[in-house]
């Protein structure tokens, strides 16, 4: 597990201003500004967010991490997150992804997820989870 990564503070906010249907032209100019593995790897978050928001009515994600429980591993324009999280209303739950994009990183061409369990606010500090 580890939890290097891009600097949190620059899409943190990210999903929150993102429309279901696309990206608007600040995000895609903060997106180019990130490596391509960068790139695919949040715009793969942006998508779980959209995706559980739109499709579990439940939850209302607002951070996705793809690195929590194991590395993310990247093939091409594939990238499967079997070790993501994510956070809706204050609480952190498992997340599986598998994701492809285009060449550029910002179009998603296919999406897969899974949601697993909720996370025992306990054992937060264990994975570097926070409110």
């Amino acid at each position: 597990m580890t939890q290097k990564r891009m600097p949190a503070a620059l899409l943190l906010g990210l999903a929150s201003v993102v429309p279901a249907h696309g990206l608007d032209d600040s995000i895609i100019r903060q997106l180019d500004r990130l490596t391509p593995e960068e790139r695919r790897e949040q715009r793969c978050d942006i998508e779980a967010m959209n995706r559980i928001s739109r499709e579990i009515k439940s939850f209302r994600p607002d951070k996705v991490i793809a690195y929590t429980f194991g590395d993310p591993v990247e093939k091409g324009n594939q990238l499967k997150a079997p070790g993501a999280v994510f956070r809706s209303d204050g609480d952190w739950y498992r997340l599986k992804f598998k994701c492809e994009t285009a060449e550029d990183g910002l179009k998603v061409l296919s999406f897969d997820y899974k949601v697993g369990s909720k996370i025992p606010r306990e054992r937060w500090n264990e994975f570097y989870l926070y409110e």
